[in-house]
């Protein structure tokens, strides 16, 4: 049974040895730049060429890796090229967005093979447990690929992750509740109905991972993944950041005591804490009410209950003025929460994603306008604010590299 190997995809060795330090800085070339030279590898990672070289023979002796042709001699003899073993397997990385979830299968060369999305269910549930099982199927099914080739599976979800156990408690309505899924572990419940060795992250932890490896050059070492406005990735100094117990990420606050809820909804917006959509619903229909004439209730057909971001979105495409002051609030609201950030943390790159990127300029102007405001001049000299490049796949790419990292991290 697969199953045994499972621990390996533990989410609880968060302190990394030299060894696993130098393996993923090896690893991390070899994706990106494979095939490459052993004396390229030395060069960039500054460890000596003897200690490279003993590094990828015990990958090569894995089936991690294999030497493939010869790179150009500056004298003597031509030196071998490496790269990932393409007959190694497959790895399947899921990951939700605010607007749906996403399923992908990738060969080692984190190439995508078969990709599935299906729309996300509209609350935080135990209903999203069983979408996910689903997509995992539909990505078997759809890639034709034998089962027993794939590696293992990575699954990006928010809310707060129990590393040792692996389970999950959700935010429920803006914050004003945890709910949790039964006590029951997600690695469990995904190795046992698939036998496919699982690792649970967060779903920003698996984001910024993704956009740093696929998104920027290995150089950037400090960076932050916004995913809308609940949570956030960090790298910090090249290394995702996840605090001492995993749940570093969580930048909203709610009072709990507050009785009333919405009261204690406008607390929370006051103190930074939003649906995913960034309250972009909850604001459309409150102008709903108020009779507004909007191109976002004719997408709805007049029902408050189909609004969403992506009708906000269509809207604002098709010059709706409310669409368009829905969008440029919610991002002069993120770009405060990003300029805190930014003064805390002062990283090279601030990304975008979530989904709430696909609102465009619009959102991201005003969110970079924010952050020049009320941030440091210090901190914003040299920053970038981006949307993400890898776009909504960007959940489910970092989890499958993860998985891939703690392959190698385990070699």
């Amino acid at each position: 049974m697969r199953n045994a190997k499972a621990n390996n995809m533990s989410a609880t060795d968060r302190i990394l040895s030299d060894k696993q330090r130098k393996n993923l800085s090896i690893l991390e070339l070899v994706v990106k730049h494979g095939p490459i030279s052993r004396t390229e590898i030395s060069r960039q990672t500054g460890l000596n060429i003897v200690t490279i070289s003993n590094y990828i023979n015990e990958f090569i002796e894995a089936d991690l890796a294999v030497e493939k042709g010869f790179d150009v001699s500056t004298g003597g003899r031509r030196p071998t090229l490496v790269e990932l073993n393409p007959k190694f397997g497959y790895i399947i990385g899921v990951g939700l967005t605010a607007l749906n979830i996403v399923g992908i299968l990738v060969d080692p060369k984190m190439q995508v093979v078969c990709e599935v999305k299906k729309d996300r269910p509209a609350d935080n549930s135990e209903a999203i447990i069983g979408k996910l099982v689903e997509t995992v199927e539909e990505v078997i099914a759809k890639s034709k690929i034998d089962p027993e080739k794939i590696k293992g599976l990575g699954i990006g979800i928010p809310g707060v992750i129990d590393v040792e156990g692996q389970t999950i408690r959700w935010l429920g309505a803006m914050g004003l509740s945890m709910v949790s899924i039964s006590g029951v572990s997600l690695k469990d419940i995904f190795e046992k109905e698939f036998d496919i060795p699982t690792l649970v992250e967060h779903d920003a932890a698996c984001a910024v991972f993704g956009e740093r490896w696929f998104g920027f050059e290995s150089e950037i070492k400090d960076m932050i993944y916004m995913y809308t406005g609940v949570g956030c990735g960090l790298i910090i100094n090249g290394q995702i950041y996840r605090g001492s117990n995993g749940s570093a990420g969580e930048v909203g606050i709610f009072n709990t005591a507050v009785p009333d809820p919405e009261a204690r909804r406008r607390e929370s917006l006051a103190l930074g804490t939003w649906e995913l959509d960034l309250g972009i619903g909850h604001y459309a229909r409150e102008e709903m009410k108020k009779a507004t004439k909007s191109r976002i209730f004719e997408l709805a057909g007049n029902d408050p209950g189909k609004i969403n971001l992506n009708l906000v979105i269509e809207a604002s495409k098709a010059g709706d003025k409310l669409a368009n002051e829905l969008l440029e609030n919610a991002g002069s609201q993120l770009g405060k929460k990003i300029a805190f950030l930014v003064n805390l943390l002062n990283p090279e790159v601030v990304v975008i994603g979530g989904g709430v990127e696909q609102a465009g300029s619009i959102f991201m102007d005003s969110a970079k306008r924010t952050v020049h405001s009320w941030a440091r001049e210090e901190n914003i000299r040299n920053l970038k604010i981006v949307p993400a490049r890898l776009g909504e796949n960007a959940v489910a790419m970092g989890a499958a590299c993860l998985v891939l990292q703690r392959i190698f991290m385990n070699a």
